[in-house]
């Protein structure tokens, strides 16, 4: 779920667990976006500064006409060009404020993804270590094989959606899937029940993902 500091223009995003830090002042305004949750805004209050505060934001629930069940492969319907477009821009506008958090420190990352993720990590990944215990993890993170097995087999995760709805190009749909693995996304999103879950962890890396490939150039981040 993004977490925007509409006030201040910073952006955030949550981890697996609804856990996310953001710097904030009183009388700023929290925006809450999701493709599955409800919009929510919060006015900042000192309360929320003094202590570990808990939003609440509803889950859309679609309510549809009796239907005929079809053979053909299952899809996901969201509105993912508005979603996606809008989290372009706020990724590339914290780009701006944040160039230091992206910027390869020196040539040497060359064709090494990994490296270049490591600029991102932080955006992505912010860990409350105030407020937080270290808990380890029940399930350990998707590896690139897993990733790859996914694309590969599942009727819902598939190339289609890949390249149609995550707008992956097709031949760097690979690099992408070491992207992810790379961000260490809990390999517990893999159960049936939770891909609503997975998928949006995705659609948020596809747009890093498409970021970085135009910040730095394709050919900057090739695998092998």
């Amino acid at each position: 779920m993004k977490v925007l500091n509409k006030t201040q223009n910073i952006l955030t995003v949550t981890n697996q667990d609804g856990d996310f830090n953001i710097e904030a002042k009183v009388n700023d305004t929290i925006s809450f976006q999701s493709i599955f949750y409800h919009p929510l805004e919060v006015i900042v209050k000192q309360y929320h500064l003094d202590d570990i505060t808990v939003f609440e934001v509803e889950e859309i629930v679609s309510e549809l006409d009796e239907v005929e069940i079809q053979s053909e492969p299952e899809q996901p319907v969201f509105e993912e060009e508005t979603y996606n477009q809008d989290l372009h821009n706020l990724i590339k506008e914290d780009m701006k404020r944040n160039p230091h958090l992206y910027r390869p420190e020196n040539a040497q990352y060359g064709g090494n993804i990994l490296g270049i993720i490591s600029l991102v990590v932080k955006l992505l990944k912010k860990k409350n270590k105030e407020k937080n215990k270290y808990k380890p993890p029940t399930y350990k993170p998707i590896t690139y094989k897993q990733m790859d097995s996914l694309f590969a087999t599942s009727s819902f995760f598939n190339k289609r959606l890949a390249t149609e709805n995550l707008k992956i190009p097709e031949d760097k749909a690979k690099l992408f899937y070491d992207f992810c693995s790379a961000k260490g996304i809990s390999s517990e999103l893999l159960k049936d029940e939770n891909k609503m879950m997975l998928l949006e962890e995705l659609v948020v890396n596809s747009q890093l993902f498409l970021i970085l490939l135009e910040e730095y150039g394709e050919e900057k981040v090739t695998k092998d």
